[in-house]
């Protein structure tokens, strides 16, 4: 199956320019995507591009990724309603890096013809001085193509600096440098970049009379219309230190029905038989969560290791099943990673010294309980558990409850779990 025809079922093809899919199916093709360095790891969200580089590779072509050292330091104004923050210089070069290395974890830079590479833009830019790149780019583009992009236009109200408007030039030249320097022929990207990188295509056009070719992706959003990408408690990232793996196969193992299809389709290496037969599965048995478990098994082994998956499992099945000695077999940092900010309460050990009442633990110091009255509604309603196990309203809580002398594992219901950490 060809490159394009792989991200049409997969429901991945947005905008492609004419005679793009000509060219892809004739010959072997360089083409390259871009990644903003404005944190020191990618997030799902960046899974997106992730994964059309990897089927651009697999369909026999040549996968470059940009890193953005230097239009990190202008701020692509897509999809944004103000200006964000500069980064620093040396802040730029340590998420350039950190990025890298995760890119480094999903390509193949070690498969002959069709290697992966990463090139940065900083390399391009640092010597070009501001008059050179004004006499020599700006000339070639007009205000008035310029001013009907819509990153421009979603921005005229608020206002935009010179700064930002500047960007789209900027990313233009990049397309145009790898052209002329790389050989690359194809820029690919999400739709809200499709401007920036036609941009690109004309300067080929205007400043070497030559012919480049653009494709872009869906902007992915949930069945509810929602924003991919994040978690109740935020972004879901790829570094484990920011997302555990715990919560990164929490979060595409709680996908919706909705969307659970689609996703699999985006996220997924599985064929298109493959993931077809996952789906029979799942129709009619959905309580058992068939599409959502292949796509959090796949994507966590992929991201992190099949052992980390093993202890995402592991958790998993600590924290929704009965037992407190498996909850025993976790370490403390795969404890503490099972748990959002939200979820996680800190408390005074002293009050563990003479016995603490479990009311005023549940529904004032910690506020598990909005108050103390609702934490022995649901006490009397035998609707709280600590460390497994059923309490009442006699029941003290002391030291000897502190898993490691310092963890409380509270469960409210059946499946809302809180970590109570005792200092």
């Amino acid at each position: 199956m060809g490159f394009v025809d792989e991200l049409k079922w997969r429901n991945m093809l947005h905008d492609i320019m004419p005679e793009t899919e000509e060219l892809l199916n004739k010959e072997v093709v360089t083409g390259y995507i871009g990644f903003d360095p404005t944190a020191d790891s990618l997030g799902v969200g960046n899974m997106v591009q992730i994964m059309t580089l990897l089927h651009f590779q697999r369909a026999g072509h040549k996968p470059i990724a940009l890193v953005g050292g230097a239009t990190g330091m202008v701020g692509d104004p897509s999809g944004k309603s103000s200006e964000r923050n500069l980064l620093t210089p040396e802040i730029l070069q340590h998420n350039l890096q950190a990025q890298q290395k995760q890119l480094e974890k999903f390509l193949d830079f070690n498969c002959g013809p069709n290697s992966a590479e990463i090139v940065n833009n900083y390399d391009w830019f640092k010597n070009f001085s501001f008059l050179d790149f004004i006499r020599d780019v700006g000339k070639h583009i007009s205000i008035n193509y310029m001013l009907a992009k819509d990153s421009v236009q979603n921005r005229m109200e608020t206002g935009m600096s010179f700064t930002e408007f500047s960007y789209q030039l900027v990313q233009g030249y990049d397309f145009y440098w790898l052209w002329k320097n790389k050989g690359i022929k194809l820029q690919m990207g999400g739709s809200d970049q499709w401007g920036n990188i036609v941009t690109g295509t004309e300067l080929i056009r205007r400043m070497e009379g030559g012919t480049a070719y653009a494709l872009t992706t869906p902007l992915i959003k949930k069945a509810d219309g929602s924003k991919f990408g994040k978690s109740e408690s935020g972004n879901v990232w790829l570094d484990p230190k920011l997302t555990s793996p715990y919560k990164f196969y929490q979060f595409w193992l709680n996908a919706s029905d909705a969307d659970a299809p689609n996703f699999i389709r985006i996220f997924s290496l599985k064929n298109r038989e493959e993931i077809e037969a996952i789906e029979q599965e799942h129709k009619g048995a959905e309580h058992l969560r068939k599409l959502q478990r292949a796509l959090a098994e796949e994507v966590t082994a992929r991201v992190h290791s099949v052992e980390a998956l093993k202890r995402a499992q592991e958790t998993t099945e600590v924290l929704f099943g009965s037992s407190f000695e498996e909850f025993k077999k976790l370490n403390d940092e795969e404890i503490e990673g099972a748990f959002d900010g939200d979820v996680t309460y800190r408390v005074n050990k002293e009050m563990f010294l003479d016995g603490a009442e479990p009311v005023g633990l549940l529904g004032a110091e910690t506020q598990i309980f909005s108050s103390k009255g609702e934490a022995r509604k649901s006490i009397q309603g035998n609707g709280v558990s600590v460390n497994k196990t059923k309490i009442n309203l006699e029941r003290k809580l002391s030291s000897t409850d502190l898993l490691y002398g310092k963890y409380l594992l509270v469960t409210k219901g059946k499946r809302e779990h809180f970590l109570i950490i005792v200092n």
